[in-house]
């Protein structure tokens, strides 16, 4: 198995077949507009290919050079189950190891399905995550924010780079509005609402 680039024609195949079908409406990228960052450098599409077959994906959102959001982590329905998952994340830590790969995770008590979100933060530490010492709001839905890297990361600078994503493609009323880096828990959550609004 082999993790690289898909051709445009691929994207747009897996992010119908595998994306659409495993992530709410709510946290889901229009394809229009991954595509756009694509072309702008600023999003790398990895796609774990099995010969010519695609069996799951680990999207990134470039910050900085030497940062990047783990945007989509995916394996296609028919190959769940099989450990394809951790594949993928080991496969992409090697492909972009000079990178600080960052992430969030639901946090288990605002989440509809609280063991769920359990598992996967489970699935990420098993796969060598990090927890960071804050946790993100992102358009009403509370995460833990988690991270891989190589060695020690300043998290001063991860939060910094965190918002950047964000505040690099959002306009400044809507990253004031839906993304809160750190989240605070007593300030309540935001309204929950599809991220393209």
């Amino acid at each position: 198995m082999e993790l690289r680039i898909p051709t445009l024609e691929q994207l747009r195949t897996v992010y119908d077949r595998d994306l659409r079908a495993s992530f709410p409406a709510a946290e889901l990228k229009p394809l229009r507009n991954i595509e756009e960052m694509w072309a702008a450098g600023r999003y790398r599409p990895w796609c774990l290919f099995d010969g010519d077959d695609i069996a799951g994906e680990a999207f990134l959102w470039l910050g900085h050079p030497g940062w990047a959001l783990l945007d989509y982590l995916c394996v296609a329905s028919d190959r769940r189950n099989g450990g394809l998952g951790s594949v993928i994340l080991e496969k992409l830590r090697e492909t972009e190891g000079d990178t600080v790969i960052f992430g969030e995770s639901e946090i288990p008590r605002y989440a509809p399905d609280p063991a769920m979100a359990e598992r996967r933060l489970g699935f990420y530490a098993r796969s060598g995550a990090r927890t960071a010492g804050y946790d993100t709001e992102m358009f009403g839905v509370p995460y833990k924010t988690l991270y891989w890297a190589a060695g020690d990361v300043d998290e001063a600078a991860l939060m910094e780079e965190h918002r950047f994503v964000y505040a690099s493609t959002f306009a400044p009323d809507k990253f004031a509005r839906y993304v809160r880096i750190p989240f605070d828990p007593q300030a309540g959550l935001g309204a929950k609402v599809e991220w393209q609004q």
